[in-house]
């Protein structure tokens, strides 16, 4: 055996152990909901079982948690992904020398910790409100209003990472060419430039959906007295585990599998896409050129 071999046997063993550090612990868990026992385990095999996915969707302050993460989500998409497409398209249109300090301003959400974002957007509402009366301190003191507002300043910073991703691909020659026939700007926004981020749309709003789903350190301050899938988490976890709570694991697992999958689908249809116009084109292209060549000899 070789330096080759031993490197080869190495990195192979690195990476099985890397998987099984990573995804060990969600097939034990999604095993351990199907096994009969009254704890979450997986040996000694009792028998196989449902009863903790109907258990599950009878625990109110389960499904009430879910219910309100989803319009979190919602909420949070709705808002995030417009703000984030917004400082892609200033960042990409903006002079050089500022793009860098509007890059960090918009970026410095990502790196400030949870905890401050949530008090902050706290404080910060409830000082508004004081300051304009009880009527809107009882609009802006809302659990809900303040937890889309508070996830939104940093999941928004991710949507504009995944706009600029796209616009760097952007040919900026389809909008001037549009102007030039007499398009108006907001045509071209919407006929060129929308189409074209159509992927990227897509893209940060599941990356905001999963991201604002899953959050707990800013949710657990701004959500003031309702709860949320991850706060209702963490207090059963307190409590001890459950095996409802693989069951809940498996569900959302096999959802953001099943979301992947839906995604590279689309993502590859779209490139395909992309690839038989850009073919397309460059026939096209060609043909114009060699007629061009062919009608040279007759007009001289």
């Amino acid at each position: 055996m070789n330096s080759a071999s031993v490197r080869r046997l190495m990195t192979g063993f690195y990476i099985l152990l890397f998987f099984a550090y990573l995804f060990g612990p969600l097939v034990l868990m999604g095993a351990a909901a199907f096994n009969s026992a009254p704890y979450p385990q997986v040996t000694p095999w009792e028998g196989f079982t449902w009863q903790w996915f109907g258990q599950l969707a009878q625990d109110d302050q389960m499904m009430d948690g879910l219910k309100n993460s989803l319009i979190i989500g919602v909420g949070v998409v709705c808002l995030a992904v417009p703000i984030g497409l917004a400082a892609a398209l200033m960042i990409s249109q903006i002079h050089a020398q500022a793009r860098s300090i509007f890059y960090v301003i918009v970026v410095s959400p990502v790196l400030t910790p949870g905890v401050i974002l949530g008090i902050s957007t706290l404080v910060f509402w409830q000082r508004l409100g004081d300051w304009q009366g009880a009527d809107f301190e009882s609009l802006y003191y809302d659990g809900f209003f303040l937890t889309v507002v508070g996830q939104s300043t940093f999941i928004s910073a991710y949507c504009m990472l995944v706009f600029l991703a796209r616009l760097q691909r952007f040919d900026r020659t389809q909008e001037e060419a549009a102007l030039d026939l007499g398009a108006t700007h907001t045509q071209v926004f919407w006929k060129i430039l929308i189409p074209f981020l159509r992927p990227a749309i897509l893209s940060a709003a599941v990356l905001a959906f999963l991201t604002s789903f899953e959050n707990y350190n800013t949710t657990v301050f701004t959500i003031q007295f309702e709860s949320t899938l991850t706060t209702v988490l963490a207090g059963k976890v307190r409590m001890g585990t459950q095996p409802d709570l693989s069951a809940l694991a498996v569900i959302i697992i096999a959802i953001t599998l099943l979301g992947a999958i839906v995604h590279e689908v689309l993502r590859r249809r779209e490139a395909r896409r992309e690839a038989a116009a850009f073919e397309a084109a460059r026939r096209a292209e060609m043909e114009t050129d060699l007629a061009s060549l062919g009608q040279e000899p007759a007009t001289t």
